[in-house]
């Protein structure tokens, strides 16, 4: 078994290069719509690498544009600072942990999972009246941990994907049994390294347990969306032992079967879209 310490984490995600200051202000701003364009469009322009990502995104059919866009502050004026913001979050996280050789760890399958999640939550969160923001960003963070333990522990990780493929569980159980830490604990720990808001920790932190006290809503719709992207299916790899659905967040949120099918199929027709206008 080779364990991982909480200590080792700390000191490792400390060693990861942290987010644009531009990216930390949008995270830490979410739920706030008085943020000045003139200013963020400014901001993310001085990063080449990511202005050019964000203006991709903007130009793909999923945004259906009629107009190319050619600068961040037209796409701020095109698709508004709500939308824009997602993409610059979405192109600096994708950017900011590249592929490497952990064996049996596909990035392009994280980031198609952690999107359908995100889109999941977002869709959840509008039919609940909470911020579709910071649901849908929550859910793109929410397995981050994972990419630390895959960027930073790589051998100890293949490990756990290769015992999770063998023995058919779940890579939250694996991850516990094999390293004695999870991919949830992980991402807490570079979520308070980074400076999230607390209720974005708090949902990284939960997302797999969110009836436990003090997590807040957030983690709840993260955990519904996470049961819902896996019965999506978005992965190219087949999913042998996807978590479960608490019961008591089913409660919480006043899901019934007939709703449940309803957000299955807005999710499927917008992760549809996204593919294959970014390629997630």
């Amino acid at each position: 078994m080779n364990t991982i310490s909480l200590a080792q984490i700390i000191d490792s995600v400390k060693d990861l290069p942290t987010l644009p200051a531009i990216v930390m202000e949008l995270l830490n701003n979410i739920d706030n719509e008085e943020l000045n364009m003139h200013d963020l469009a400014q901001k993310v322009s001085h990063d080449m690498a990511l202005t050019a990502k964000t203006l991709r995104y903007a130009n793909s059919p999923y945004y259906s544009t009629m107009i190319k866009v050619t600068t961040v502050q037209q796409a701020i004026s095109l698709l508004g600072l709500s939308t824009v913001r997602q993409i610059v979050i979405t192109a600096a996280l994708t950017g900011c942990f590249p592929e490497n050789n952990c064996k049996g760890f596909n990035h392009k399958d994280f980031w198609r999972h952690s999107n359908a999640v995100a889109i999941a939550a977002r869709i959840l969160a509008r039919r609940l009246k909470l911020n579709p923001d910071v649901a849908f960003t929550a859910g793109l963070l929410h397995d981050i941990g994972a990419l630390v333990l895959a960027t930073c522990y790589t051998g100890a990780y293949e490990m756990v994907l290769e015992q999770r493929q063998e023995l058919q569980t779940t890579q939250y159980e694996t991850e516990k049994q094999l390293l004695g830490i999870d991919h949830a604990l992980v991402g807490e720990t570079l979520a308070t390294q980074w400076n999230f808001s607390e209720v974005m920790i708090k949902a990284i932190a939960g997302h797999h347990h969110p009836e436990k006290p003090g997590l807040g809503f957030l983690a709840t719709i993260v955990h519904v969306a996470d049961g819902i992207a896996h019965a999506l299916g978005v992965t190219t790899t087949p999913d042998l032992a996807p978590p479960e659905i608490t019961g008591q967040s089913w409660e919480s949120l006043g899901l019934d079967q007939t709703l449940l099918d309803e957000v299955l199929a807005e999710a499927a027709v917008e992760f549809e879209k996204l593919q294959e206008a970014v390629e997630v």
